[in-house]
């Protein structure tokens, strides 16, 4: 584990918390933190409190607990870039269509959709989910156009046509208003924002990065005893970005805080199996040989969103002699989760992807709560723990080159 070890019990932390792709507001974290931190709590016999933040800085709450006698104050800050996702979105349905076409293009003439498919058919399967669907919606809509101007030609000639195509893109119009329960179109922003430039981060990303590498720099300056930053699902290979860009900044000190990183369903290999990932790719590679940091990954296979329990830097090819990093662990919904539970949620596969926010029946191999407010850092919390035997290790991607 980390060789910074300073601290052996955490009293003060500092959590970030790095979204997915998700345009909703971070109160909508805050509200899950409570109600799960709450239910965790009962199960497992701590006392756990959230409250409001006060004054400036990212949105966030304060969080009181009381675990193994210690109590445990730890401000949770979400750092946020949902307005980027919203504007990535706000796209017309022609323009989504393009961005289909794009997208599919981009994965399939590469390669790395035949790579990704080498690892979980969980995610590749998410990943064709909204490709099938808007291209049924569009056959829909083609076949609605012909019948209406079969049906109007008798009485409007060739001008029937018009009033066939307005109810067909009315068809569309009315898909598109479903799709908070289809996610086909959210879903096809999501992997298009990652692919429209081949794996390099955009402009207006890459800025909202820069602030959340000085955000972390200063809570490393701090007196708190650990800093803790989360990368959940797309927010894993942003969180490897800012923590390596405060690595090459020299950000870390010797007698600071405990730097921690938890990753949680990641899906680097979407990002850093295409060609011009250059960048993740290094941040990959420095990340994981680092000594004053613990990265540790959380996956289950029963989470179809995710590359479950793939090594996201050894599958990427970057993986070099002085690896550490992640310990790969698994969740293994189906025993931490009771058998109720698990019937009920297995085939919720956007809630699934989410439970590692959440409470466990069984949290003895995982717990969020005593992660983010227990007296263990995250290196004394599995410290001897042995990488899920399930793991993938093998060198999957086309594309290693790493930008020096």
């Amino acid at each position: 584990m980390s060789s910074r070890n300073n601290h052996p019990v955490v009293s003060k932390r500092r959590v970030f918390y790095i979204p997915g792709y998700d345009p909703i507001p971070p109160r909508r974290y805050r509200e899950l933190y409570r109600t799960e931190s709450a239910l965790q709590a009962e199960i497992s016999g701590y006392q756990i409190s959230v409250s409001a933040k006060s004054g400036g800085g990212p949105y966030g709450w304060h969080v009181t607990s009381r675990q193994d006698g210690v109590e445990v104050l730890a401000d949770v800050d979400v750092l946020v870039w949902s307005d980027i996702v919203r504007d990535s979105m706000s796209n017309s349905i022609p323009a989504t269509y393009l961005q289909l076409f794009r997208t599919a293009w981009t994965y399939i003439s590469t390669g790395a959709l035949r790579r990704l498919m080498r690892l979980r058919k969980g995610p590749v399967i998410a990943a064709l989910y909204p490709v099938g669907m808007l291209l049924a919606q569009l056959l829909l809509a083609i076949v609605l156009t012909l019948v209406l101007s079969w049906l109007l030609r008798p009485f409007l000639g060739w001008f029937g046509m018009i009033p066939a195509v307005a109810a067909a893109y009315g068809l569309l119009s009315w898909f598109r208003k479903l799709d908070g329960k289809l996610y086909a179109y959210y879903l096809m922003h999501d992997y298009a924002y990652s692919a429209k430039l081949r794996g390099q981060t955009p402009d207006e990303l890459r800025l909202r990065l820069r602030s959340f590498t000085a955000l972390i720099r200063e809570a490393l300056q701090s007196d708190v005893d650990e800093v803790l930053v989360v990368g959940h699902s797309s927010g894993a290979h942003l969180g490897v970005s800012v923590l390596a860009d405060l690595i090459r900044e020299g950000g870390l000190r010797g007698d600071g805080p405990e730097l921690s990183f938890l990753t949680l369903g990641q899906v680097v290999p979407m990002v850093s199996f295409l060609p011009d990932a250059q960048e993740l790719r290094a941040d990959l590679q420095l990340l994981s040989a680092q000594g004053d940091l613990t990265w540790v990954d959380v996956s289950a296979p029963g989470d179809g969103c995710s590359f479950a329990l793939c090594d996201p830097v050894a599958v990427s090819g970057v993986a070099g002699a002085e690896k550490k990093w992640p310990l790969v662990l698994s969740a293994a919904f189906t025993q931490t989760l009771s058998p109720e539970r698990w019937e009920a949620l297995r085939w919720k596969f956007f809630r699934l992807h989410f439970q590692y926010l959440c409470a466990f029946d069984n949290p003895e191999r995982y717990d969020y709560f005593r992660i983010t407010t227990g007296p263990q850092t995250l290196g004394q919390r599995f410290q001897g723990r042995a990488p899920s035997k399930s793991r993938v290790e093998e060198a999957v991607s086309k594309y290693t080159t790493v930008k020096a």
